[in-house]
């Protein structure tokens, strides 16, 4: 790759939380499938669009995006070769011709100017290590009048689903692994708005949307998936195996409140953001 602002997550993602994300991709979709409904609502992706995928990951929004704007184009931009793989092979298993996928740093990325019509992202643009500059340099690939629309978690609190049902593991989770860096930088929604303003973007709007997470097929399974997570594998590295199996039966016997005869589903938050860039001449260039 060329022109990396953020070598720390390029490492990260092209290591084993990338090769695990790349092994697993159904695994991890399962969890944000149920916000793609309100993710696409606002990103609002007709037949023609050209289309680009930030943090496209394993290409599963790249690919839904590509049979909305089946007349268009559709990128997938990532850091990770791994995940990037993965989804050219998945493309190419679903016969979509109108994809392509770029290793790349979005923040840095040298997209076209102008060149899309709609940019999205299911979570990859929490990860810039200069937020302003990255959007600006978003705003900067959308066409006048082109459209933004991302999520990024929510802050459930102590009291939330997905605090309930891993309450025994928190107290191990003592710093993020490599590839999580960042996960917390777009959770406020008044930091949300202060960055893209000062990115340049207009008509901005932060919105709460809830859906279930499905972590696996029954309490058991979802355990598995869990400890199997970069987070927990990086937390718990040094831990004794006895603390680790007393952690693990925790944990999954708080995961039997959440089973459901369609598998373990935890309730979860995310913020809908969406943005636009003006038409030309109204909102004057975007920052350097």
């Amino acid at each position: 790759m060329h022109n990396v602002a953020n070598r720390q997550q390029a490492e990260a993602w092209n290591g084993w939380e990338g090769a695990h994300w790349a092994e697993h991709p159904e695994r991890y979709d399962a969890m944000l499938d149920a916000f793609n409904a309100p993710l696409f609502a606002a990103a609002g992706i007709t037949a023609g669009h050209r289309v680009l995928d930030v943090g496209c990951g394993t290409g599963r929004t790249t690919r839904l995006a590509a049979r909305q704007a089946h007349a268009g184009r559709v990128v997938g931009s990532d850091l990770s070769a791994p995940m990037l793989a993965r989804a050219r092979r998945d493309a190419l298993a679903e016969g979509l011709d109108n994809v392509t996928f770029e290793q790349g740093d979005a923040q840095v990325h040298p997209f076209p100017a102008g060149g899309f019509d709609v940019v999205i992202s299911r979570g990859g643009v929490m990860f810039f290590t200069d937020l302003v500059a990255a959007f600006a340099h978003l705003r900067a690939a959308l066409a006048p009048g082109g459209r933004l629309a991302f999520l990024t978690p929510r802050p459930g609190g102590p009291g939330s689903a997905y605090a309930r049902a891993t309450a025994a593991l928190s107290p191990h989770l003592r710093e993020p692994s490599p590839a999580a860096r960042g996960m917390g930088s777009l959770s406020d929604p008044a930091r949300i708005r202060d960055v893209l303003a000062a990115a340049g973007f207009a008509d901005i709007d932060v919105t709460p949307a809830e859906a279930p997470m499905a972590f696996g097929s029954d309490a058991d399974d979802a355990t598995d998936f869990l400890f199997a997570m970069g987070p927990t594998r990086h937390n718990l590295r040094d831990t004794d195996p006895t603390t680790v199996t007393r952690v693990r039966a925790e944990v999954r016997d708080a995961l039997t409140e959440f089973e459901t005869a369609d598998g373990v589903r935890i309730p979860g938050s995310v913020w809908i953001v969406t943005a636009s860039r003006s038409a030309a001449g109204v909102d004057g260039p975007a920052p350097a």
